[in-house]
């Protein structure tokens, strides 16, 4: 059983760890542009699992930022894991012991969070672990990629693909945001905010425009769009 868990792990893995390969492309490039080496964009990479995450942390750290607008920078933008964390352990197998649940919340992304939440049986270590080698794989080696590629290609070409991080990142909301005014809302004050913050209180750095922006947006979302009991339910 916990074979053929594992296999079918890697299966559902697959789909992610390809998209994956793809978008760290991107976030190599990036980092590569921002001055980081191509091992220290590969380690950021296996260590975090975090494309927004590790698109800002980039930033903070060509921009000589602090340790402590570090840390409240992916507190901000990670804070979502946790609950995602906290959803998934409604349907953790008996087999999902304290030390496998600190081994799984290394792995637990967007997209591994989705696969897993449409699991109607049990969710297994073995799974888990099978989706997050994959996932990882994909993750550190299309950054392995574009890394490398960023010292050796011409200035232009690493400038075009640099762009492709925030496009998925506009892929993302884009959708939700035309089918729910909610989402629209908050994305439009974000957005907005970021724009001041760009323009007009140009002494902030880029973490903490990120922390203003972040908090500030879901304050406002949580305002006007409060969460009803029956909808909790």
């Amino acid at each position: 059983m916990k074979s053929k868990d594992f296999i079918l792990g890697i299966k559902d893995g697959i789909p992610i760890g390809l998209g994956y390969l793809s978008v760290s492309f991107g976030f190599g490039i990036t980092a590569v542009r921002l001055g980081i080496s191509v091992l220290s964009a590969f380690i950021i990479s296996l260590t975090n699992l975090t494309s927004a995450g590790q698109a800002e942390g980039v930033n903070i750290i060509a921009s000589h930022g602090t340790l402590i607008e570090m840390a409240l920078v992916q507190l901000v933008i990670n804070l979502r894991y946790a609950l995602m964390a906290l959803s998934l352990s409604q349907n953790l197998d008996r087999s999902f012991t304290l030390r496998h649940r600190f081994i799984a919340a290394y792995g637990i992304t967007d997209e591994i969070f989705a696969v897993c939440a449409t699991k109607k049986e049990p969710i297994t270590p073995v799974y888990m672990y099978g989706i997050i080698i994959v996932a990882t794989a994909g993750w550190t080696f299309g950054t392995f990629l574009g890394a490398a590629a960023g010292e050796i290609l011409p200035a232009d070409i690493i400038s075009a693909l640099g762009i492709m991080l925030y496009g998925m990142f506009i892929a993302i909301i884009v959708p939700p945001a035309s089918k729910n005014k909610s989402i629209f809302v908050v994305v439009a004050f974000a957005a907005a905010m970021s724009t001041l913050c760009r323009y007009f209180l140009t002494f902030l750095s880029s973490g903490f425009v990120v922390i203003i922006c972040g908090i500030s947006a879901s304050l406002i979302g949580a305002w006007l769009f409060p969460v009803k009991e029956a909808e909790k339910t």
